[in-house]
């Protein structure tokens, strides 16, 4: 059985046993087909003068709008249960794949609870769909809850479990559990396709490993695995991270030569680590050729060059850029860059959330949650200077970090406002944004609303909380995080490792011993 080789199964309770229609949007969706059925009853005059719908009309429209009108599958969904007919296995996958997808898990969850009472059995497509959904979310527990679940329905994993499952530890630096996946991968007989090796060389990178990156590439083409996009931008990135930054231009050379066309994510990456080093020459070099190429600049990137340009004064380089970007179309985007050169460089007509969110509408800028984390990126970004400043010239400065941090806060209620829900990603910024203006307690909150919430905190929130104890100088906090994140599973990265050097450091010297 599937069971003795699931991770962390050691400290989790037993699989869900949720009775039948126990959840609460089952309660609800029996709601909405009663008050369907009502309505029936009312217009039973109009009923007999209309046909009654076909089964496989229901059933096909259903999944046609499983994935662009989530809404109108879900009332179709209660209009043929009103009539006493249940969806097939297929139209079932896509509905939980799409709630998934959509953030709406407890909704997915009921659907599969509904399918293992009244049939169809679910499958693998069908824990798969919800398993994805979950880990999207950061549910980790949960999701691990569903293998157990799995495995006691006599459903086997198939190479899509297993790759969502190495996708997911790998992005939240659980190093433990990536070796598990890829340990049953290999004891199963499921060979790493182009998809996996790129999560390997991701894992590689975020763990120091990045030596062991190149020898994939050869052990790639020894086996004939192609070698795309995904795993030249992997290794780009790795090299980039570790200072390797001829070696990554040189994989780029390769990659272009090959005739592989970089998209957006290798420019990101190149340009990022470029700038990182205090390379602007090269870095606005890529830039250049990024759009030159017909595509739009990642606000993050953006974010980037301006702290570097501004960094040295350098507002008309900046300018230059925007209206070069105006010039080659990018107008859609170009209100995103607009209010965050506003934000981050010159103080302008945007210090406040709200102002800069109507300004994206008024230019008919498409919202999303990415538009969202990166606003309030640049919001926390701006507080590091802001507190920087106070700290070394006067105290008055307080209200501008105070007003900043507020800003982010703003960020976050805007996005529910826009029925986006807050993703792991946001709230992280969130922590780091209250860690840059010294409010650790409402930065410990964040953290604890993350767990209360069901997500899974990664390593970025861990790291992040431990630099937030770190500038309160609240160095025993720093341990204790440490630690916590270990037990949950994390592999601890350079920057938490040098952070628990620094702090023990500090307490020794105190003659504090933990």
């Amino acid at each position: 059985m599937d069971a003795p080789h699931l991770p962390v199964r050691r400290h989790l309770p037993p699989p869900l046993q949720l009775p039948p229609f126990s959840s609460p949007i089952l309660w609800y969706r029996r709601r909405v087909a009663s008050a369907v059925a009502c309505c029936c009853s009312a217009a039973a005059g109009d009923q007999h003068q209309h046909q009654e719908r076909p089964w496989e009309s229901y059933d096909r429209d259903i999944q046609s709008h499983a994935g662009s009108d989530l809404s109108r599958s879900l009332g179709l969904l209660a209009d043929m249960q009103a009539a006493g007919a249940r969806p097939s296995a297929a139209a079932y996958a896509r509905l939980i794949r799409a709630l998934g997808r959509a953030g709406r898990t407890l909704e997915a969850e009921a659907l599969l609870l509904e399918m293992r009472r009244l049939g169809p059995r679910p499958d693998a497509a069908h824990y798969n769909a919800l398993l994805e959904g979950l880990l999207a979310r950061a549910h980790l527990r949960l999701a691990d809850r569903l293998l157990l679940q799995m495995a006691d329905d006599g459903v086997a994993r198939n190479r899509r479990t297993y790759m969502l499952l190495l996708d997911a530890y790998a992005r939240a630096g659980r190093l433990e559990d990536s070796w598990w996946v890829l340990g049953e991968m290999r004891r199963r007989g499921i060979r790493l396709d182009t998809e996996g090796y790129s999560m390997l060389v991701r894992l590689y990178r975020d763990n120091g490993m990045w030596k062991k990156a190149t020898d994939l590439v050869m052990e790639m083409q020894e086996l004939g695995v192609e070698l795309d996009v995904k795993i030249y931008n992997g290794l780009i990135d790795t090299f980039g991270k570790y200072g390797q930054l001829a070696d990554a231009r040189r994989v780029f050379d390769k990659m272009r030569a090959e005739g592989i066309k970089p998209n957006i994510s290798t420019w990101n990456a190149l340009i990022l680590w470029h700038c990182r080093v205090g390379n602007m020459k090269r870095a606005l070099r890529f830039f250049t050729s990024m759009q030159e190429e017909g595509m739009y600049p990642d606000p993050k990137i953006f974010v980037m060059i301006i702290s570097r340009l501004g960094e040295q004064g350098k507002w008309d380089d900046i300018k230059r850029l925007f209206d070069g970007m105006k010039n080659r179309g990018f107008k859609e985007s170009g209100a995103v860059y607009a209010v965050l050169v506003d934000i981050y460089g010159q103080y302008g007509h945007f210090r406040d959330a709200h102002e800069c969110i109507a300004a994206l509408k008024a230019e008919n800028t498409q919202l999303s949650p990415r538009v969202f984390c990166v606003l309030a990126n640049a919001y926390a970004q701006q507080e590091s200077k802001c507190s920087t400043f106070e700290i070394m010239r006067i105290a008055p400065f307080e209200f501008l970090i105070r007003g900043l941090c507020e800003q982010s806060v703003n960020v976050l209620q805007l996005m529910e406002e826009e029925g986006f829900e807050p993703n792991l990603v946001m709230l992280n910024l969130l922590i780091n944004a209250f860690g840059t203006a010294g409010r650790h307690l409402e930065a410990l909150a964040v953290f604890q609303h993350i767990k209360d919430s069901g997500m899974s905190p990664d390593v970025v929130t861990y790291t992040t909380l431990m630099k937030t104890f770190m500038r309160a100088k609240k160095f025993e906090k720093v341990s204790e995080v440490y630690k916590e994140m270990e037990r949950a599973g994390c592999t601890p990265d350079r920057k938490a490792r040098e952070m628990l050097h620094d702090a023990s450091v500090i307490l020794e010297q105190r003659g504090c011993i933990y």
